[in-house]
């Protein structure tokens, strides 16, 4: 379930347009509260830090999911994602996926040859590599976040039209894409915010209802940060909200309650 949760929060970064500020740098931290119906189910927070990859100065993009309380007896979860990204084109040069769900476990690293257009995957659990073809410009599940918020065309996009990004996941390349449904002032525990909705497409039958079954509300300002997730699922429904932040890059536009 936080793979999915993680993949939405997955959505929101190609080029950078010198006349948009940049919506996010390193210090930057969210925390979302998720709810399964009525349940308290959990918490995911996502973080940027510095750090130095090849020589380079680049970004750390670190995301936690975790459950908590009775959701935790009934399906444990605890995913780590992480995503070391160039500060100045997004391309990621490595990715770390370790992930405990309900049994169901992970423990890979993805090195990228953005050159070569290549990727070498290690799977620590099945002590095992392999390398994989990818598409130039190809993205991870976390840096298509980063890629997406700082994509020059978001802010022009009209209602029924998307993003598509190419983002390499479970062993394979595929389109990620984010339709834009239109805006809408969202009642937070912050305020009311001004938002952008967007419908990311997913894989139908195994997890979710649908392939529009996905929906997500990011801040229409400069930040461009979700501040709710919610997703109809084979069994149920799921919602995350932007509990906590700090290190916004850009003020948070949202009128006081």
């Amino acid at each position: 379930m936080k793979k999915y949760l993680l993949l939405l929060l997955v959505f929101i970064t190609v080029s950078f347009d010198t006349q948009k500020p940049d919506a996010y740098d390193s210090g930057e931290w969210f925390k979302f509260r998720i709810h399964y119906g009525f349940v308290n189910a959990g918490y995911a927070t996502l973080e940027i830090k510095d750090a130095v990859r090849d020589g380079k100065k680049v970004y750390h993009a670190i995301g936690k999911g975790y459950t908590v309380g009775m959701s935790r007896f009934f399906f444990k979860v605890d995913d780590n994602y992480e995503s070391y990204f160039d500060k100045v084109t997004n391309k990621p040069y490595q990715f770390v996926r370790k992930i405990d769900e309900g049994g169901y476990t992970k423990n890979q690293e993805g090195f990228f040859n953005q050159d070569n257009n290549k990727v070498l995957i290690k799977d620590y659990k099945n002590k095992t590599e392999k390398s994989f073809s990818v598409t130039e410009n190809v993205q991870d599940i976390v840096s298509t976040f980063y890629f997406l918020r700082n994509h020059p065309n978001i802010d022009k996009l009209k209602v029924g039209e998307s993003i598509v990004v190419d983002m390499f996941f479970d062993d394979e390349v595929f389109k990620f894409k984010l339709k834009f449904i239109g805006r809408e002032n969202l009642k937070t525990k912050f305020g009311t915010a001004p938002t952008m909705i967007f419908r990311p497409i997913v894989q139908s039958g195994r997890v979710f209802k649908e392939e529009e079954s996905l929906t997500v509300w990011i801040s229409d300002d400069d930040n461009k940060i979700p501040l709710r997730i919610k997703a109809s699922l084979a069994v149920g429904s799921i919602k995350a909200d932007l509990d906590g932040f700090k290190g916004l890059k850009n003020p948070f536009m949202v009128k006081m309650k």
